[in-house]
């Protein structure tokens, strides 16, 4: 019998502060494309085919909403559900037909140890073409997040959705449901959070455009042009207008089921001791603080200001 599990990263679900602006943003500059709009949502796809990447929420908050997996088909969905009660797991809706103007399909959501929370699906519709532009992102590559309990977090996804370790830092854990190096990254936090989101482009070459894409629309580079030790990909990373890190990524590693070996916190500390594993790149106070949350959790705050004085007049 196959192994009940997931087998990618369709995308990734946000609450922003403005739809309007943050729908510009990354349409014009980060680089997605307009799939549909429903009210207060609005879903961008990549290059690829899948149906969007990035969902992002008109709300007062700030933060991330869900996670989007892939399934095989209908009955690995059925399966994945059946196990997750089995062990446990919070469901926060039964498997069902999912939403058309969200690409359709058939799915079920449930909730991690710490809080946040995934979708399941499978059969979702899919773009005719591909779109060619190495500039732009082509997929959602990875997420990481910060998280109080590695180990039961770890657990969660390698337990109940089927993911594999593919290596260990002192720092973060690094789990695969593809062929990429990793779909989920695990850091060691003070609470449960987004860390950042990866964007994946084709080519070093699409790397340096984007970026370039960026800076000349105001966006900093706060960390990179670098190369990572575990995945092995080429990195930049900016601060998005909600205070979100996105990052683009290219060449990462991938893995050889019969053949890989997972390095752990004693392995990498000796062979890179440096996140950079081309020594160059340094990482600005500014990305430190958003990776942890503070500069979302500062807009929020202003945020709430606006609207209570809005209330009040």
């Amino acid at each position: 019998m196959d192994e009940v599990r997931v087998n990618g990263l369709r995308g990734v679900e946000l609450a922003v502060f403005d739809l309007k602006q943050s729908s510009e943003f990354y349409r014009n500059v980060w680089g997605l494309e307009e799939a549909n709009v429903d009210g207060d949502t609005a879903y961008l796809r990549g290059t690829g085919r899948e149906h969007h990447i990035l969902a992002i929420h008109q709300r007062p908050r700030a933060g991330l909403v869900a996670m989007s997996f892939s399934a095989r088909d209908k009955r690995m969905v059925d399966a994945l559900h059946a196990k997750v009660c089995g062990l446990g797991t919070k469901i926060l809706s039964p498997p069902k037909a999912l939403p058309g103007v969200a690409g359709g399909g058939y799915g079920f959501s449930l909730e991690t140890p710490e809080g946040q929370i995934i979708a399941i699906s499978a059969d979702v519709e899919q773009h005719a073409e591909a779109i060619l532009d190495r500039s732009r992102p082509q997929k959602l590559s990875h997420i990481v997040l910060n998280v109080e309990d590695i180990e039961k977090q770890n657990r969660f996804f390698c337990d109940v959705l089927g993911f594999r370790l593919s290596d260990a830092t002192e720092r973060m854990d690094f789990v695969r449901c593809s062929s990429d190096h990793h779909s989920v990254a695990l850091a060691r936090g003070h609470g449960a959070g987004l860390n950042h989101m990866a964007y994946e482009v084709p080519n070093f070459d699409g790397l340096m455009r984007g970026a370039g894409r960026m800076t000349q629309n105001g966006f900093n580079i706060e960390w990179g042009v670098g190369r990572h030790g575990p995945g092995d990909n080429i990195f930049t990373y900016f601060v998005e207008p909600n205070g979100f890190v996105t990052e683009y990524t290219t060449e990462v590693e991938q893995i050889d089921e019969a053949t890989h070996m997972p390095g752990d916190g004693a392995y990498w500390a000796k062979k890179m001791p440096f996140p950079d594993r081309w020594g160059m790149a340094t990482m600005t106070k500014r990305l430190r603080e958003a990776m942890a949350g503070d500069i979302v959790n500062a807009n929020n705050l202003r945020c709430e200001d606006i609207i209570s004085r809005k209330m009040a007049s």
